[in-house]
């Protein structure tokens, strides 16, 4: 039975995290699949493979470069969402999802869907909407929200997403992990929670590895992906190797920093790599462990949160924030290139295993679960 399904994503693009990444494979395999698919959006906004229909949803945009915190004039003021958006950034609240959900409601009152599938804003104007919803919790924000201390008021919003997940009748998320955290920090009945793994995107796939280069995927200013305890490892390891972080931080000696790559230079960058490290405190599946085992990388990773469980027997595990680990492993790897190609092979066994048409289909089962009831 082909399906119109509405995925709601109040920031779409794919260099705002894995949730852009996520949005847009998934739309992408329902079309081939013979769903019609709208992505409604709020900037900025994603990029949708042909089939897919984008609505870009209207918003102030209060925190984009290059005149973030601006104050937006009155004739940008007409609706509520619209105050609601400048009143949390005048007072350090952010509530783009709440502004983002009454939006879309709007939108939605109008149109005809089947299935009204959030990606992790949980507004409250989800709620009552008169049609079948559910959402995608990749992990609960409140993670995040622990690691920055005086952050209180900025995260406020994680109790409204609290409270709208745990009355919608089922949510998606990407690893056992995650669902245990859905579970226990949001409220969520566990027998309402359904895991559907992610997967990487065909274009990765192994590469020739630059001798001593070392990858990583992360950003200072997110301390969840625990890019300091690597850049402190990365002092003690041998001097004939690099260190590459797609993402952004302050200059560190002997570490270069990309950001913004086309997908190619992305994917090229991942299998360019004899070891991909994902020094993370939580993940609540990570796309660049899967994309480094699609490239046959293998992978030095902590055990925090989804990462023993997507990894396997593909990379050496250490504790979380422990930059001696870090180190011990990766110079353990560097060290040992049938080491590395053990690991390699293993990591191509396991993403074998993984496809985006699996988990458009599971999610797909998950539409049909809800319009059952």
């Amino acid at each position: 039975m082909s399906l119109r399904v509405a995925l709601l994503t109040y920031r779409g693009k794919k260099n705002c995290g894995g949730q852009g990444v996520y949005i847009r494979h998934l739309s992408r395999e329902f079309v081939a699949m013979g769903h019609y698919v709208e992505v409604i959006s709020g900037p900025p906004y994603p990029v949708v493979d042909p089939g897919v229909h984008l609505v870009r949803a209207p918003a102030l945009d209060l925190y984009a470069e290059p005149n973030p915190f601006r104050t937006p004039s009155l004739a940008e003021l007409r609706r509520l969402p619209d105050w609601i958006e400048f009143a949390g950034m005048r007072s350090g609240r952010f509530t783009e999802p709440l502004a983002f959900s009454l939006r879309v409601r709007h939108y939605l009152a109008t149109r005809d869907f089947d299935v009204v599938h959030d990606n992790q804003s949980l507004g409250y104007g989800l709620l009552g909407l008169g049609k079948p919803v559910l959402a995608t919790v990749h992990h609960p924000v409140a993670i995040d929200s622990g690691l920055k201390p005086g952050s209180e008021r900025w995260y406020s919003f994680t109790r409204m997403q609290n409270r709208v997940a745990r009355q919608l009748p089922l949510t998606l998320t990407v690893s056992t992990a995650s669902r245990d955290e859905i579970v226990s920090r949001m409220g969520v009945r566990a027998s309402a929670v359904r895991v559907t793994p992610l997967s990487a995107d065909t274009m990765f796939r192994p590469g020739k590895p630059v001798p001593g280069r070392i990858v990583c995927v992360a950003s200072s200013h997110d301390p969840i992906k625990g890019l300091r305890y690597l850049l402190a490892a990365f002092k003690e390891v041998r001097r004939d190797c690099e260190l590459v972080v797609i993402g952004r931080s302050e200059p560190a000696p002997g570490v270069k920093f990309v950001s913004n790559l086309p997908d190619e230079e992305y994917a090229a960058l991942i299998a360019s790599a004899e070891i991909l490290c994902v020094p993370s405190l939580f993940e609540g599946f990570s796309l660049p462990a899967a994309e480094a085992m699609a490239c046959g990388v293998p992978l030095v990773a902590t055990t925090g949160g989804a990462l023993p469980e997507v990894i396997g027997d593909a990379g050496i595990l250490v504790p979380p924030a422990n930059a001696a680990a870090l180190t011990q492993a990766m110079t353990e790897l560097l060290d040992n290139p049938a080491r590395r190609a053990q690991l390699g092979q293993r990591g191509l066994a396991r993403a074998g295993q993984l496809s985006w048409r699996r988990t458009a289909e599971e999610t797909v089962a998950c539409y049909q679960e809800l319009l059952s009831c």
